[in-house]
């Protein structure tokens, strides 16, 4: 999904759950500040991996599910616990930040490519967290991207994981451990706004992605 694509999205977002565009953008040039010296890639270096089925791991996957995987696998945030559980790792690692953070470096460490994610609520885990993804990264803004800052759509890890795979030319998405009505709850989470997130998510998979998406039930 290309940003003019996006924007208008993007926007009925920030209306709806009342962000704000200033704490994304400023989130967005910190994470940039604090990446300057680590291994940027390019995100086209990530293509080959979406050829074939790409399976997209979610928060309600299970140690289980994970060992079933065939083809790509791209682990969106909470889902890294599953992986370790698995003693496997995932290709890509799609993260704002939140969940066991632990868990997700140890993806890293094991060789997943981090794509980590700047918006507004996260300023203070970025500044927390990115010193200890010590691995090949991309970094994502929801707001205007530039030349080192990417934005292929999407709002949760989940469903910007599905945009960035179609952007890269994945055309046969398998969703693992999706549950957008019974959602995971992590420590200080607001269902209500939980809810509203993944409504959006939902609509973002399934609405605006022009290739086969399938769902595992979790």
């Amino acid at each position: 999904m290309d940003f003019a694509e996006w924007e208008p999205i993007y926007f009925q977002i920030i209306q709806d759950m009342g962000y704000s565009v200033l704490d994304d953008e400023a989130s967005a040039r910190l994470l940039r500040q604090l990446t300057v010296k680590n291994a940027l890639i390019d995100p086209d270096e990530l293509r080959p991996l979406m050829k074939g089925r790409v399976n997209i791991i979610g928060a309600a996957a299970r140690p289980k599910d994970i060992e079933a995987i065939e083809g790509t696998s791209i682990c969106a945030g909470s889902a890294a616990s599953a992986f370790i559980g698995a003693s496997k790792t995932p290709d890509i690692l799609v993260t704002d930040l939140d969940g066991i953070i632990d868990d997700q470096k140890e993806c890293c460490k094991l060789g997943a490519v981090a794509v980590i994610h700047a918006h507004g609520d996260n300023h203070d885990l970025i500044l927390s967290h990115i010193d200890g993804f010590k691995c090949p990264m991309i970094i994502t803004t929801q707001s205007r991207p530039d030349l080192v800052l990417m934005n292929f759509g999407g709002f949760t890890d989940g469903d910007r994981a599905v945009c960035m795979a179609r952007h890269l030319g994945a055309r046969d998405i398998n969703l693992i451990g999706f549950d957008f009505h019974n959602p995971v709850i992590k420590d200080g989470e607001n269902l209500e706004v939980k809810v509203k997130k993944l409504r959006w998510a939902e609509r973002i998979i399934f609405s605006m992605n022009p290739c086969h998406v399938s769902l595992t039930s979790p």
